[in-house]
């Protein structure tokens, strides 16, 4: 009977060392409903993409690649929820949040669990040259707030007005700071702020507020679903006004919602939608075959901060921690750009102005 038992078990150890090799597990984390889900959305299919890429290639040497991801949800609550989620399955590093509003929801959770997390798109300020465990593939909103500056007071905008979203505060005060600061600087004038909140029942009023002062042009710091709304009326209210909108609001949901009202909105892209490399066509035609809409530059931004760290996890040495495999075996090669951390986790970006053109994003 001993022998028996000693046998089922010896049987049983030998099954599960033939078993499946342990799954190289990688967190993502982003909203995926609620306003802003087209940027997590887009985020997301990156992701599951590059996942897919380093499979098909036996990159990890016949081991799975599994992506586990949580939804931000509505509240801080339910994205600390999320964060302690993935925490608890044991991943080592999360790619995401997508907005910085809920990098501060969820960074004291990673923060206490010693668990990366890369961020391809958060971009306030804040989070710029801290010794953390955060990286960012996205430039800041000091950079993007001063190339707005600059570009638009170039092209004649000398008195402006903005409307602000209250919802993603960590992003939209810093855009807001330092585009005014860089502004003022040139001899912009900003003549009114005001923030509003995405649950309003009209945009109306709000955009009275920035008609007032007799603008030369209008700015949103909004998701996509806001600033169409936003664009609509003004559009009726006042056809014809040139409109800029932050790089948050850059998405194609600002099309499909704004019709014809944000023809000639304006805006700065962290990428390049008119690439004719072969490398981002192919990219390109793949995503829109799997998902049935084109890349998105959170999109772009993701799979870049993907194959960074998939590339970093599959070259680290044993008990190295993936932060330092981050930084160690840099440059990364994305999609449009090389990605290279410094000492603190941050990246650079090219920045590239575009226009809202017969429903699409086109160059200037």
């Amino acid at each position: 009977m001993k022998a028996a038992r000693l046998l089922v078990a010896g049987v049983a150890l030998l099954l599960a060392a033939c078993g499946a090799p342990e799954p190289v597990r990688v967190g993502f984390i982003a909203e995926l409903t609620g306003r802003s889900a087209d940027l997590g959305e887009a985020g997301r299919n990156a992701m599951m993409m590059v996942a897919d890429e380093f499979r098909e290639q036996g990159r990890f040497g016949g081991r799975p690649v599994e992506i586990i991801v949580r939804d931000i949800g509505a509240s801080a609550d339910t994205a600390r929820r999320s964060a302690e989620e993935l925490v608890a399955a044991g991943v080592e590093v999360i790619v995401g949040p997508m907005t910085s509003a809920s990098i501060d929801a969820i960074m004291p959770v990673t923060e206490a669990a010693g668990v990366l997390l890369v961020s391809p798109t958060a971009s306030a300020v804040k989070f710029y040259g801290q010794d953390d465990h955060l990286f960012r593939i996205n430039a800041t909103t000091r950079d993007n707030g001063r190339n707005y500056a600059e570009h638009y007071f170039a092209r004649g905008i000398r008195r402006i007005a903005v409307a602000v979203n209250h919802d993603n505060q960590a992003f939209s005060a810093s855009w807001l700071a330092e585009f005014r600061r860089a502004y003022e600087a040139v001899g912009g004038r900003v003549l009114a702020a005001p923030f509003f909140d995405s649950s309003a029942p009209s945009y109306e009023p709000v955009v009275h507020e920035l008609l007032a002062g007799r603008p030369d042009g209008l700015l949103f710091i909004a998701n996509a679903v806001d600033s169409a709304r936003l664009a609509q009326q003004v559009h009726k209210l006042r056809p014809g006004m040139p409109m800029i909108v932050a790089e948050w609001g850059g998405t194609s949901q600002l099309i499909v919602l704004g019709g014809r009202a944000v023809e000639g909105m304006m805006l700065l892209q962290n990428y390049n939608q008119e690439d004719d490399s072969p490398r981002y066509r192919a990219f390109e035609q793949a995503y829109r075959q799997r998902f049935g809409k084109p890349p998105a530059f959170g999109s772009v931004l993701a799979y870049d901060a993907g194959i960074a760290v998939l590339t970093a996890l599959a070259r680290r040495e044993r008990g190295v921690k993936v932060k330092d495999a981050l930084i160690r075996f840099g440059p990364y090669e994305g999609l449009q750009q090389e990605v290279r951390f410094d000492a603190n986790g941050d990246a650079s970006r090219v920045a590239h102005f575009m226009m809202v053109k017969d429903g699409r994003f086109v160059r200037e």
